[in-house]
This record gives C-alpha cells, sequence and structure tokens, in this order.
C-alpha cells in the first residue's frame, strides 16, 4: 500500500471527480459497484473534513484516506485493466498531494480508454503546476476536444495560456496578440457555458489584466456584468474594487474614489488602502 505525505495541511472536497466516477457508467459489475462504493467513501471523507475545518483530526484522517488506497490497490490488482480504477485512484493520490505516483496512474487510465477527458484535464493540470505548461497544452485541448462543452477545462485552459504565456510565445506557434485573444476565448467560454456563475465571471474580468498591454477600457462594462452576478455583499465589494482599480487606470479618479467609499468590509481594508494610495500617487502627479 502507498504511504501519504507526513502531513495533508487542508482537504478541500473536489466534487469533480467524484461526480465523474460515479456518472461513468451504470454500476453493473462487481469492479464497478465496488469502485462506486471506494467514491462515495471517499466523498464523506473529504466532506467531513471540509465540515470539520480547523477542528480536523488529522490522524484520523490519515487512516481514512490509508483505508481508501487500499481498497484502489486492491481493486486494480484484481482489475488491472479497469481504467475508471485507475482514473479513480490517480484523482485521490493527485489530492493528498502524491503527484508523480498520481500523474502515472492517470496515464495508465488513459492508455485503457483515451476517451476520458476528466483524466486527460488533470494530467494538464499535473504538468502545469509541474512548470510544464507546453506540455500540459495538448492535454487540455484534448479534454476540450471530448467535453466541449465543460467549463473547467476552457477555465483551465485559460489559466495554463496566462500563467505560460512566455513560454509560448518562445514556442513559435503564438505571438503576443494571438495568445492574449486566446487567453480572452478561453475564460469567455467557460463563463458562457455557465453565466451565472460568479468565480468564472470574476476570473474573466482578471483576465483582462493578463495581457501583454491590459484592456482596461474594455475590462469596464465586464465588471459591471460580474458585479450583477454577485449573491454577498461581500462579492460586491470585491467588484467594486476591481472596477475601482480600472477606473484608476483610465485616469477617472473621482469615479474610483466614490466607489472606494461603498466598500467597508474589513477584509478589504488593505486592498482598498492600496488602492487609496495609488488615488494618491495619481493626484500628484
Amino acid at each position: 500500500m502507498r504511504s501519504l505525505p507526513k502531513i495533508i495541511h487542508r482537504v478541500v472536497f473536489w466534487t469533480g471527480a467524484l461526480l465523474w466516477l460515479a456518472g461513468s457508467a451504470p454500476a453493473e459489475t462487481l469492479a464497478e459497484k465496488t469502485l462506486v462504493e471506494i467514491a462515495e467513501r471517499q466523498r464523506d471523507i473529504f466532506a467531513r473534513a471540509e465540515k470539520e475545518g480547523e477542528q480536523l483530526d488529522q490522524a484520523r484522517l490519515r487512516g481514512e484516506l490509508e483505508g481508501v488506497i487500499k481498497s484502489y490497490d486492491v481493486l486494480i490488482q484484481k482489475n488491472p485493466e479497469y481504467a475508471l480504477a485507475y482514473g479513480g485512484y490517480g484523482m485521490l493520490l493527485g489530492r493528498v498531494g502524491m503527484t508523480k505516483e498520481a500523474v502515472a496512474m492517470l496515464l495508465k487510465a488513459n492508455k485503457l480508454d483515451p476517451a476520458m477527458p476528466e483524466v486527460k484535464n488533470q494530467i494538464a493540470v499535473h504538468l502545469a503546476e509541474d512548470g510544464k505548461p507546453v506540455d500540459a497544452l495538448p492535454w487540455v485541448m484534448a479534454a476540450i476536444d471530448l467535453d466541449p462543452k465543460k467549463p473547467l477545462y476552457h477555465f483551465h485552459l485559460g489559466e495554463l495560456l496566462a500563467a505560460g504565456r512566455s513560454e509560448f510565445i518562445l514556442t513559435g506557434h503564438f505571438d503576443g496578440p494571438k495568445i492574449d485573444q486566446a487567453i480572452l476565448d478561453a475564460f469567455r467560454h467557460a463563463s458562457e457555458l455557465l453565466p451565472a456563475d460568479f468565480p468564472l465571471a470574476y476570473r474573466l474580468g482578471k483576465a483582462y489584466y493578463d495581457l501583454e498591454t491590459p484592456r482596461w477600457a474594455e475590462a469596464l462594462p465586464v465588471w459591471d456584468k460580474v458585479e450583477a452576478l454577485a449573491v454577498t455583499d461581500a462579492q460586491r465589494q470585491l467588484v467594486r474594487m476591481q472596477r475601482a482599480n480600472v477606473l484608476i487606470k483610465l485616469a477617472r479618479p473621482a469615479e474610483a474614489r466614490l466607489l472606494l467609499g461603498t466598500v467597508t468590509k474589513q477584509e478589504f481594508a488593505q486592498e482598498k488602502q492600496t488602492l487609496l494610495d495609488e488615488l494618491a500617487k495619481a493626484g500628484d502627479k
């Protein structure tokens, strides 16, 4: 059985992989039923860990996850050609920080069944996190080809292009304007596929800053739309700070100051002060 890293600092419940496992096919064979049972145990463990937060019992969590890992080992030993089992195992190993082992499992799953977009997407994520954005690109593009309506894949494409911008340009396959447009298109597509999602819309707004020359004027109406999606006062204030930032860049200080006056939450005090300081400097020029 594989051993977990010494410390699991924080566990975030990741529904994507579990939903993928549960919805891949009806559980008919013993192997399929076993995989669903493992995925359900995994889901319950992570859900409880997230609920416990700072009160999380790390020792108990370790023991439970080691039990899940042992179950995956047994399942694969009995079913060495079962692609979904390798995929599920790889997803879990990635969540607990065992990246090298996770990629090995995901590659095995992909070899057995190349038609699983979630596996390809997760391989791309691990390669990107390992500082290999150029190697990751074909994997995320393959995931999009298999499931073009999955917002997450377009979101990951945008993050990949933005983070590896200079490396992609060096390959010669992109120039500055081409990759700028690809970044915007990826985040826009993700947001369009899930139009009520605030985080996706927020990331689209920030994508206008990721370009070689930020497009402040184009970003402003995007932030107006993002604020309309906000469901909490904190989200609204967060967007207003972004709008104020853009207005400062557009040399519209009075409007920016007015917006910042509506930002009252203590959690945003430092960022608000940074923008106020920027306003003060702009006024000195």
